[in-house]
C-alpha cells in the first residue's frame, strides 16, 4: 500500500531509461515519492483491465484510451508526454543506407535479406507501417522478431541486416548502428501518453508530476533519450 506521499506509476518498459532520470528530479523538487514498476504494454493493460492498484499510468496512446473506454483510467485525464521516435539500425560498420525519402526507404527495406523488429508497441507501429506501404507479404519471410531484448541485439549478433524500433530501446545496446529516424511523412513515432487511475484519491500529486513531465528539465532528458516532446 502506497502511502499518502507517494504516487504508483505502471509504464511501458520503453520508458525506462527516460524515468529513471526524470522521476528523482521530480521526488527533489516536490518532495513526492513516485514508485515505477514497468513491464510490457500489453501485461500492463491486463493488469489493469484486472484490477490492478495504481495512480497513473504511462503507455501508448491507444492503448490508454482502450483502458479508458473500459472505465480504468479516468476520461478526460490522458495526456500526450512523448513521442517516442522509431529509427532504423544496422549493425556497426554496415555501410548506413539512405533512408531519406520515403521511396529511397522503400527501396532499403525490399533490398535487404532480412529485417527485424519487436511484437512490442513500436512492432506494432512497423506491422502497421508495411501494411500501409505494401510490402507486409514482401517482408514476411525474411523477418526475424525480436523477443524479449532490442531489436539492436538481434541487428549486432547479424541475424538480421535492418531493425526498427524506438530509439530509446536502443541506444545502450553496442554492436548496432542507428541510421536515424524513419522519414517522417511516415509518421515515425509512437505516441507515450499518462492517465490517471479512475479510482485514484491522489489526482493532485499525479498531475503534478505529470505537469513535470513537461518541464524544460523533462525535455532536456526527452530529447536526450531519442523523443520529443508531445
Amino acid at each position: 500500500m502506497s502511502s499518502a506521499a507517494e504516487i504508483t506509476v505502471l509504464s511501458g518498459g520503453a520508458m525506462r531509461r527516460f524515468l529513471a532520470e526524470a522521476v528523482p528530479l521530480h521526488e527533489q523538487a516536490s518532495g513526492m515519492k513516485v514508485s515505477v514498476r514497468f513491464a510490457l504494454t500489453r501485461i500492463l493493460k491486463q493488469e489493469i483491465e484486472e484490477g490492478a492498484a495504481f495512480d497513473m499510468a504511462l503507455m501508448p496512446r491507444s492503448e490508454l484510451d482502450t483502458l479508458v473506454v473500459a472505465g480504468k483510467i479516468a476520461a478526460g485525464s490522458q495526456t500526450d508526454i512523448v513521442r517516442s521516435i522509431v529509427g532504423l539500425m544496422v549493425r556497426t560498420g554496415a555501410p548506413a543506407p539512405d533512408i531519406a525519402t520515403l521511396d529511397a526507404f522503400k527501396t532499403v527495406l525490399r533490398r535487404a535479406k532480412s529485417i527485424s523488429y519487436s511484437k512490442g508497441p513500436s512492432g506494432l507501429y512497423v506491422a502497421g507501417l508495411l501494411e500501409r506501404l505494401g510490402l507486409t507479404d514482401e517482408m514476411e519471410d525474411k523477418t526475424v522478431f525480436a523477443i524479449g531484448r532490442p531489436v539492436g541485439e538481434v541487428i549486432a549478433s547479424g541475424e538480421a541486416e535492418i531493425g526498427m524500433q524506438q530509439i530509446i530501446e536502443n541506444q545502450p545496446v553496442q554492436g548496432a548502428h542507428l541510421v536515424g529516424p524513419l522519414p517522417p511523412e511516415l509518421g515515425n513515432f509512437v505516441p507515450y501518453s499518462a492517465g490517471l487511475a479512475a479510482n485514484t484519491v491522489k489526482g493532485a500529486a499525479v498531475r503534478a508530476f505529470i505537469a513535470f513531465l513537461a518541464t524544460p528539465e523533462a525535455v532536456r532528458i526527452i530529447r536526450a533519450k531519442g523523443m520529443e516532446p508531445a
